[in-house]
């Protein structure tokens, strides 16, 4: 039996070890795919509101959403925080509900509702089943126009804000944030991550009511319907609904940053924490340019993706930190390219050499053809993925909208990303990666770091 045995095995290693030799290359990838925008129709009412309905999908739900242009950009100087316990307020029932049957009612669809404020607009929406999306046009209708506004949960917002602020002042990536965003922006809006204690403590409801009236009105909003929903049904109660929205208040205004391009090492001292917290980076192209989608591409193959070169290099070969990314920022005609990191703090130094190495290696030399063409790959379809749910897809009808990007922007993306050439990567990390303007924003053991930093403090 051994004498048949071990030669077999060793038959078996060998094909074994044959076959694994050839399957050390994968096959390739068909090719991306672009994707289809569902039709859709949009119309807009005498009063301004612009409405989008998207038919889409299987499922038996429709999301029912509403984009207000109004955020912390609109709040008045020195009322921090506004915008976010508006949000909030609008939760808490209308003028013919109390926020219990607010709630109740939302959940008789098969939803909760969903009110959030970003820094350039407010969104407010439902997630319901396909047969309550005319009520969900009302519901929705009724707490924008008549909220109820309880004076009484104002203190409670206003603490939960309180604790939320004190959390994330906490953190070494916020105070990392904060400081790179006051660099960039000095005074405009764009400045602040989070308003101050003082700020949020004199919030009246006086003020809600202001922003409310200021910046709230039917011509600064656009209404999406996304799912299946009977069309008629649900046109009928958005003209029922939305046509008596009062046009009052003031017309939206862009207010676009001139932010700055300027090499300043910051530096904020936290005594033994056992990690540096790094943020580097610098305006770049914004949504509207010619050269966001090519400076997108550059960014996931220098650290925007999981296989980007500087997560290779400070990740995975010399396990200097754990999660490395770079990010482009998206707001209205603005943007900065940033890369962030928590790094073992006595590798402080080394990776932010690592960094602007990776950024100078793209300079000198394009990338292959086939690093390239995996991050087209991996763009093309993460863009599919991102566009396969109802609030996905809204989301992008959304920023295309409020960017101004045109109704070709999502149906051209893939093939965009996938014309981007070696040369063009190459092209825009010289253009707009240029390592003397970049802010260098460190949290971390001054006494540990400071002779680490020497190199950059001098630039």
């Amino acid at each position: 039996m051994n004498k048949i045995t071990i030669p077999a095995l060793i038959l078996a290693a060998a094909v074994s070890s044959t076959m694994l030799a050839q399957k050390q290359m994968p096959p390739e990838g068909a090719p991306p795919k672009a994707f289809t925008v569902p039709a859709n129709e949009s119309y807009t009412l005498p009063n301004g509101l612009k409405v989008t309905l998207v038919p889409y999908g299987i499922i038996p739900k429709v999301t029912v959403s509403m984009a207000i242009k109004a955020g912390s950009i609109n709040q008045v100087p020195n009322h921090g925080g506004v915008s976010d316990i508006t949000a909030e307020l609008l939760k808490e029932g209308t003028e013919k509900l109390t926020p219990e049957q607010l709630a109740d009612e939302a959940a008789r669809m098969g939803s909760t509702l969903d009110i959030n404020a970003a820094d350039d607009q407010t969104s407010a929406g439902l997630d319901v089943l396909s047969e309550f999306g005319p009520d969900a046009v009302r519901l929705l209708s009724d707490v924008l126009q008549h909220p109820r506004l309880p004076e009484s949960e104002l203190p409670r917002l206003k603490n939960d804000m309180l604790r939320q602020i004190a959390l994330s002042s906490s953190r070494p990536q916020t105070i990392a944030l904060v400081r790179f965003r006051k660099i960039l922006y000095g005074d405009h809006p764009y400045s602040v991550v989070l308003p101050t204690d003082a700020e949020v403590k004199a919030i009246t409801l006086n003020d809600v009511k202001a922003y409310l009236a200021s910046n709230f009105n039917p011509q600064r909003s656009h209404l999406y319907v996304a799912g299946k929903f009977d069309t008629g049904a649900v046109k009928k109660a958005i003209a029922e609904s939305f046509s008596k929205w009062s046009q009052s208040g003031s017309a939206w205004k862009a207010d676009i940053p001139t932010p700055n391009s300027q090499r300043i090492l910051d530096v904020t001292d936290r005594p033994g924490a056992p990690q540096s917290t790094l943020i580097i980076g610098l305006p770049v192209p914004p949504p509207n340019s010619p050269d966001a989608i090519p400076f997108l591409v550059t960014n996931a193959l220098l650290g925007g993706s999981f296989n980007s070169r500087i997560t290779a290099n400070i990740r995975e070969q010399k396990g200097y930190t754990y999660s490395p990314r770079s990010s482009i920022s998206a707001r209205y005609h603005d943007a900065y390219w940033a890369e962030s990191a928590d790094v073992t703090t006595q590798f402080t130094g080394p990776s932010i050499k690592e960094i602007f190495g990776e950024i100078d290696r793209l300079k000198d030399a394009p990338p292959t053809d086939p690093e390239l063409k995996g991050i087209q790959n991996y763009l093309s379809g993460l863009f599919i993925i991102q566009n396969s749910s109802r609030d996905a897809l809204i989301s992008q009808l959304q920023y295309v909208d409020f960017q101004g990007l045109g109704e070709d922007y999502l149906k051209t993306y893939v093939a965009k990303v996938n014309a981007v050439t070696p040369a063009d990567v190459q092209k825009m990390t010289a253009d707009y990666l240029k390592s003397p303007e970049m802010t260098i924003v460190v949290v971390g053991d001054k006494s540990k770091i400071t002779d680490q930093l020497a190199p950059w403090s001098a630039q």
